[in-house]
């Protein structure tokens, strides 16, 4: 997994590979990962916005959408 994908935290992954291998990775991680691994994965897209956000399980930050933007929840602790 680490070969292929960037890992700025925990279970986060970043996609860093052409499309079609990516989304092969991707599609194979979210059927084999046991819900309990809380995984979210980022992957570049060719159409708007970008990216796309993908996850299993309980996550620690929900994730929405906004005029057809995935969006992560932030929290401010003022």
């Amino acid at each position: 997994m680490k070969l292929w994908f960037v890992e700025p935290r925990p279970n986060i992954f970043v996609s860093g590979i052409k499309d079609s291998v990516a989304q092969t990775v991707v599609d194979y991680l979210i059927q084999h990962c046991p819900v309990e691994s809380g995984l979210m994965l980022y992957r570049s897209i060719p159409e708007p916005p970008g990216f796309e956000i993908r996850y299993k399980g309980d996550i620690r930050k929900p994730v929405i959408q906004l005029s057809g933007m995935q969006l992560i929840v932030e929290t401010l602790n003022l």
